[in-house]
């Protein structure tokens, strides 16, 4: 696989099943769902089979291209699988991550939605192609179309007295907005490259896009109805593929965490999307943003809240989303990472990630085109070219081509921008809780009995419950052990259950960085398991949902 360019889903699903024939011990490939269309929806496991069975191990999940239009999103756990599948046994971390951990990966999670936008020229929508909420198209008004034929979706400007936009005096091929009280000149009113349907001859509106689903509105966690969140589904995971999402994750309760993938601002978002920092549990945001710390080094995204730094509007909040069913409903740290950034690519640093679309600079437009022409030929900017319009007569096309140069990277600059992601999920990964079994001591009680003690330690930075909202609504139950033995219990077990239920585990996450006399590391990361047998053989087993499983073989003297 080459990282230069982007895959439909015949060529994807190639490709996987091809890496599970070469690398069988490592990787597993099976769908997960079907899409609305009929896709299979391919979910990729990854691990060490030589060390223990998926299942047994914690996990890391990832997912990329829930909104159809971000296929970089898709080559971001493509690019994973491969160096995870090319690096194993040379790369130390990544050997301990298949060795120790699992992965389960969904390279693309809207099928049906990619394959539009990888047309020529591309069908873009913002998620699934099901038509929603009516069974009826608009047939009014202003549709996305290339009307040239050159392949690509620019913008119209048709020339307008009232018209917010003027050419710019500093740069002439790029469009300024009109000052507040200018008069006098040439104005321009801008508009999608497209058709108008039933034209009047006179307004101008958008037509309504017949599929208005965002499938990143139908996850559980505070769904609200279409009239409160707009593209949100008939009811909760509705669509198949959230479904089939929802489903892989509630199917492996040994998943510890997440990054879903998509584009674009180049930055990695964390929780709350609905309420302020303070009203989360500290230990929570202090994890958050320690990781995002790190995420931040490795990948040169910053960490931000969707609450405080993300929102579309100051006066709205988005719900039903990923992030947020992952945290509230399984008690696990889940990111969202936004592939790509062409402000920053042009140098441009301190800019706000939503509100710069709303309002910035013209110098900002002015480095963005600069950037176009030294670093992707000019094919970010296309000069305006008269076109007669079948109904507005004459006008101009040109513009930003967004779906080259914004939506997702270039296809030169695609393996660089992806590369470091999966790095920082591997990060994540290695960071879950981790059972082991540290030690077991049999000793004699007197008349033909012995003592059991078998005592289980989580080696992992985060502790077993991974949250602590998590462990503050008992979304996953603590270390569990099981003894068994040969015949009844009644003759080999004097005391002791032979099913038992401990504690979480801490992890070493929660140690402050100062230790000067008063902090006392406490062994809360070990947990003892006692049984009085008779002599024979016994199986023991401890595990946790989350931390994994260990098992001995246990000869009692007698």
């Amino acid at each position: 696989m080459r990282f230069d360019r982007y895959y439909n889903h015949a060529e994807i699903t190639e490709f996987l099943h091809a890496w599970q024939r070469e690398h069988p011990n490592l990787m597993a490939v099976e769908p997960a769902g079907k899409s609305h269309e009929g896709r299979d929806i391919w979910l990729v496991t990854l691990t060490n089979g030589a060390t223990g069975a998926h299942a047994d191990k914690p996990a890391f999940y990832a997912d990329g291209n829930i909104h159809a239009s971000e296929v970089s999103a898709s080559t971001a756990v493509l690019h994973l699988i491969h160096k995870c599948l090319t690096r194993y046994g040379t790369d130390p971390d990544i050997t301990r991550l298949l060795d120790t951990r699992t992965l389960y990966l969904i390279p693309r999670l809207n099928p049906d939605g990619a394959e539009w936008a990888l047309e020529s020229p591309p069908r873009i929508i913002r998620s699934s192609t099901r038509t929603y909420p009516w069974p009826e198209e608009d047939v009014y008004g202003l549709e996305r179309k290339d009307l040239d034929g050159d392949g690509r979706i620019l913008s119209m400007r048709i020339p307008d007295p009232n018209g917010p936009w003027k050419i710019s005096e500093a740069e002439p091929r790029l469009m300024e907005r009109r000052k507040p009280t200018e008069t006098g000149g040439v104005y321009y009113r801008l508009l999608p490259e497209g058709i108008v349907h039933n034209y009047d001859g006179m307004t101008l509106r958008a037509r309504q896009i017949p599929q208005g689903l965002d499938l990143n509105r139908n996850y559980p966690s505070a769904w609200r109805v279409e009239s409160e969140q707009h593209g949100a589904g008939d009811f909760p995971t509705s669509e198949p593929e959230v479904r089939a999402g929802v489903e892989t994750i509630v199917r492996r309760p040994n998943i510890c965490g997440a990054v879903v993938f998509h584009t674009f601002s180049g930055v990695n978002l964390r929780l709350p999307s609905r309420y302020p920092d303070d009203e989360m549990a500290p230990e929570d945001l202090w994890v958050y943003k320690e990781v995002g710390d790190v995420g931040e080094k490795m990948t040169g995204y910053p960490a931000i809240s969707v609450w405080h730094d993300f929102k579309y509007h100051p006066k709205e909040i988005m719900t039903g989303d990923f992030d947020d069913w992952a945290y509230e409903h399984r008690g696990i740290f889940a990111w969202t990472t936004e592939i790509w950034s062409p402000q920053r690519q042009a140098g441009l640093k301190d800019y706000k990630y939503i509100d710069w679309f709303r309002d910035h600079p013209f110098e900002h437009d002015l480095a963005l085109l600069k950037w176009s022409d030294e670093k992707l030929g000019g094919r970010g900017y296309a000069d305006w070219v008269p076109y007669d319009h079948p109904q507005l007569g004459r006008v101009e096309i040109g513009g930003w081509d967004p779906h080259h140069a914004f939506r997702n990277p270039p296809p030169g600059f695609l393996e660089a921008e992806v590369g470091p992601l999966g790095d920082w999920v591997v990060y994540q990964a290695l960071s879950t809780p981790k059972l082991e079994h540290r030690e077991t001591r049999v000793e004699p009680v007197g008349d033909g009995w012995w003592r059991v003690r078998f005592a289980v330690q989580n080696t992992g930075w985060l502790p077993t419950n991974v949250t602590k909202l998590a462990e503050k609504k008992r979304l996953v139950r603590g270390v569990f052990a099981e003894i068994a033995g040969d015949g009844p219990a009644q003759g080999w077990l004097k005391s002791g259950l032979i099913q038992q239920q401990g504690p979480q585990l801490r992890g070493w996450s929660s140690v402050p960085v100062s230790g000067f006399g008063w902090h006392t590391d406490e062994t809360d990361d070990m947990h003892v398991f006692e049984w009085v047998v008779a002599a024979g053989e016994y199986q023991i087993t401890a595990k946790h949902d989350r931390a994994g499983t260990v098992r001995q073989t246990l000869r009692v003297p007698s």
